[in-house]
């Protein structure tokens, strides 16, 4: 067989561009290009909130033990998040959106830990660009993806798991809309927010608790393009700092 020239290979690659993938945490050390990490019950629905709510940044890790130290050593930094979805003694928020929507958080340093969420932004170690999604900033996102000129994300879907019925519908559903935006299709927005709404990972949400989780925080999460900023990750000399940015 001949070999096709590099006109003809290009013509092909123009007529196929690189498909977007959807991987879960487990997948997403070793890729690199434009990672989105997905998470809308709760974590990047909540550090969404806290950036609307005033915080001028939120530094993502792993572990309690690591938040809590990271907070110990500096003592004007507020703890946010969970561990099995309950919020963990020392921490100042839950992962609740409604919680953080509350507070005056104007110029505060805050530190994330979830039991999804940040373990995907933990994992994604190489990343040339990366950002944390859910459905409240979700065109902006796609924007911002979409500008960073370097083709089709991987999403990773951080709710993936085999220990739970359903697990990941939500986050996929999300990223699925994020992927719309980015190519200009349309969003289905009701249609994604009604399976976010309605999937296992809300019920399992909402059947936390008080003081772990808030009825309303449901209908903040699927609230498609509450806000117009996306939200990107910087690797620091003081970790993985998350920031507010404009889309473009």
């Amino acid at each position: 067989m001949p070999h096709a020239d590099r006109a003809d290979l290009s013509a092909e690659q123009a007529a196929d561009p690189p498909r977007p993938r959807f991987l879960g945490t487990a997948d997403a050390g070793g890729v690199t290009g434009a990672v989105v990490v997905v998470d809308v019950l709760r974590a990047f629905t909540t550090a969404a909130y806290a950036f609307a709510a005033g915080a001028r940044h939120i530094y993502l890790v792993g572990g309690v033990d690591d938040a809590l130290r990271f907070k110990a050593a500096r003592p004007d930094v507020l703890a946010m998040g969970e561990e099995h979805g309950r919020r963990p003694d020392g921490f100042d928020f839950a992962n609740s959106p409604t919680e953080v929507a509350a507070a005056d958080l104007h110029d505060r340093v805050i530190v994330q830990r979830t039991s999804a969420g940040t373990q995907g932004v933990v994992a994604a170690r190489s990343a040339s660009r990366l950002w944390c999604a859910s459905l409240v900033c979700a065109s902006a996102t796609a924007a911002a993806v979409r500008a960073a000129g370097l083709g089709a994300p991987a999403y990773v879907i951080t709710g993936w798991s085999g220990r739970a019925p359903g697990s990941g519908v939500d986050d996929l559903a999300t990223a699925e809309l994020i992927e719309r935006a980015r190519v200009g299709e349309a969003l289905a927005a009701e249609r994604t927010a009604h399976l976010v709404a309605t999937s296992e990972e809300a019920a399992r949400t909402v059947a936390i608790g008080s003081g772990h989780s808030h009825p309303d925080d449901i209908s903040r999460a699927v609230e498609v393009d509450r806000f117009d900023f996306a939200m990107e990750v910087t690797r620091t000399p003081l970790g993985l700092r998350l920031d507010r940015v404009a889309p473009g």
